[in-house]
């Protein structure tokens, strides 16, 4: 596989920087105001969700295998933690969505010194919403099959770890798609030859996604995390990504 999973951390530092940098902090302030809003409401639901089932894991079992709950336990606080990021990402994201456009397209602009197609917010706006549309749609028809196959493995040794693994690898690349696609969206790129493109730093694209997945499930860190990886992954486009064509529009 190509790529280098230490670029992502530096496309990451790099975005951090970025944010803060004159001219570009009174972008993620509609942004963040919507992060804060959802981590009450996603943290709130996940402590009791997370506190009906081990109530519910610790009475079904009998004592004698008191062993196998705290197992399944770990396993559970794993998956929630995932969950827990990747709805939070999902939903600040169809909220900020046409305002991580324009932090993208400024953040673009300071690195290249050349500006991306602008448009008026009357046709932003909705070509946002609607482009992330299709990525929920992707993520839930792929996301299903990944569902289905940790709750056919649940309570199988070995093979439960292994399609978390999975898991884990899934939810790296849609974070990886799901903020590239700002940069990518602004040159009216297509979805399909995004996922393309990203194919081709495979290790850099996962490293990149895995570290946003990572930043997303720590209560606090994720109010952050979205602005900082859509500057980062703005880097990754300009330095990475940005001509590898394959005749689509960019």
């Amino acid at each position: 596989m190509k790529g280098d999973p230490s670029l992502a951390l530096n496309y990451l530092s790099r975005g951090a920087a970025l944010i803060f940098a004159p001219g570009l902090k009174r972008f993620i302030i509609v942004p963040l105001l919507a992060n804060i809003l959802v981590f009450v409401g996603t943290t709130l639901a996940l402590i009791s969700v997370f506190s009906d089932f081990l109530s519910l894991l610790m009475g079904w079992l009998p004592g004698w295998l008191e062993f196998l709950a705290w197992a399944l336990w770990a396993i559970f606080a794993v998956a929630v933690l995932f969950v827990y990021g990747y709805s939070f990402n999902i939903i600040t994201n169809l909220i900020a969505a046409p305002f991580y456009g324009i932090l993208a397209e400024k953040i673009e602009e300071r690195l290249t010194g050349e500006t991306p197609p602008t448009e008026s917010w009357a046709s932003l706006i909705p070509r946002t919403l609607g482009r992330e549309l299709v990525k929920l749609w992707y993520y839930f028809t792929r996301g299903l099959l990944i569902l289905i196959l940790v709750l056919f493995s649940w309570f199988i040794p070995g093979l439960n770890l292994i399609v978390l693994a999975i898991s884990a690898l899934w939810a790296a690349w849609c974070m990886a798609v799901q903020y590239v696609d700002y940069p990518a969206d602004n040159h009216q790129t297509t979805f399909p030859e995004l996922r393309r493109r990203l194919r081709t730093p495979t290790l850099t694209s996962y490293s990149f996604g895995g570290l946003v997945m990572l930043a997303s499930i720590i209560p606090l860190v994720n109010i952050f995390a979205m602005p900082i990886a859509v500057a980062g992954a703005t880097v990754f486009w300009v330095e990475n990504l940005r001509h590898h064509s394959s005749g689509a529009k960019t």
